[in-house]
């Protein structure tokens, strides 16, 4: 069944360009890709971070420069943008996870706000210009992105790349490990997992994922700014993951659509209070839905699948322990 709707959902969003605007849909897949990259460490491994834009907004200003300095192939940018995100990430997360809790949080922060301090101040990342006027070039030497429909099927192809290597990492031996540990890491220590060691790998894997996602935004808008490594975009993506469903496969992408298609519709009529609202939204959906859009979903759609279990329990008809073994499963 999850086939024929992965199978619907890829046909939609090829059909998608030619009839919603391209550049609003490369923005909410970048963004996409960065809130599930962001769920994979905080929803699955249970590590929250404050400073998920550095990896973001770094591997964008890295894209930038090689595609428009150093002149490189559009494809050969992202890649070297994604490997240096996955090599800030695992510096960063060898000193961050020594400490555990508020305190891997507030290591995570300020080492973005480093990254940020460094983004503004160095000559080669244009300070608070940014870098601008970046190349898309042509991908593979034929296909020339600056056409949008060739750009949107690129950044799909990013997207759904990345997105399945995290749904893999999720449903494998590896990702259930990470579940324990999220649940109860001296457990898992108990049981001779290497925790630190699979700490270190999922913060690798997201930061990379999350910089895959910042330097394809970098050749969407053909910028690079210091808002990409800002700690507000850090919050922006907690706020995504939050909204559409902590843990869940599909919750961040959710997530990341609602704010990017309210921030998008409401910033030309309401300006700078679109902030606030965005903030009213997510409070009430809080409030309404703890679990997120995708988690309520969920949560409602197995309790309408166990109410005849229910109502056999209410009759007397079902053994308790056979009602038990169907709840379970």
């Amino acid at each position: 069944m999850k086939r024929w709707i992965y199978a619907a959902l890829l046909v939609a969003a090829l059909a998608a360009p030619f009839v919603v605007y391209p550049t609003f849909l490369m923005k909410v897949l970048c963004f996409a890709l960065f809130a599930s990259a962001f769920n994979l460490l905080l929803g699955h491994g249970g590590l929250l971070s404050f400073g998920h834009a550095a990896y973001f907004g770094s591997a964008g200003y890295f894209c930038a420069h090689v595609c428009k300095v150093w002149g490189w192939p559009p494809e050969l940018g992202l890649l070297a943008a994604t490997a240096a995100a996955a090599a800030m990430g695992w510096v960063f997360g060898l000193l961050a996870i020594r400490r555990s809790g508020i305190y891997f949080a507030m290591v995570t922060l300020a080492l973005a706000q480093l990254v940020y301090f460094l983004a503004l101040q160095l000559p080669f990342t244009g300070g608070e210009n940014g870098l601008q006027g970046v190349p898309r070039g042509q991908l593979l030497g034929f296909i020339d992105l600056n056409d949008n429909l060739a750009m949107y099927y690129l950044v799909l192809a990013v997207f759904v790349g990345g997105f399945a290597l995290i749904h893999r990492t999720i449903h494998s031996p590896f990702g259930q490990v990470l579940k324990a540990i999220r649940e109860n890491e001296p457990r898992a220590i108990s049981l001779g997992y290497a925790v630190d060691r699979y700490k270190l790998r999922v913060f690798v894997i997201s930061a990379a994922l999350a910089g895959l996602a910042g330097a394809t935004k970098t050749l969407v808008f053909q910028l690079a700014s210091l808002t990409d490594v800002h700690w507000h975009l850090s919050g922006e993506v907690v706020l995504m993951t939050l909204l559409g469903g902590l843990g869940t496969v599909w919750g961040p992408a959710v997530g990341a659509f609602t704010v990017v298609l309210l921030e998008d519709q409401l910033a030309s009529t309401v300006g700078s209070w679109v902030t606030v609202i965005v903030g009213a939204v997510f409070v009430a959906c809080v409030l309404l839905f703890r679990r997120g859009i995708v988690g309520e979903l969920a949560h409602w759609r197995r309790r309408v699948a166990l109410l005849p279990v229910h109502r056999r329990v209410a009759r007397g008809t079902e053994p308790a322990t056979e009602v038990a073994a169907e709840v379970a499963r």
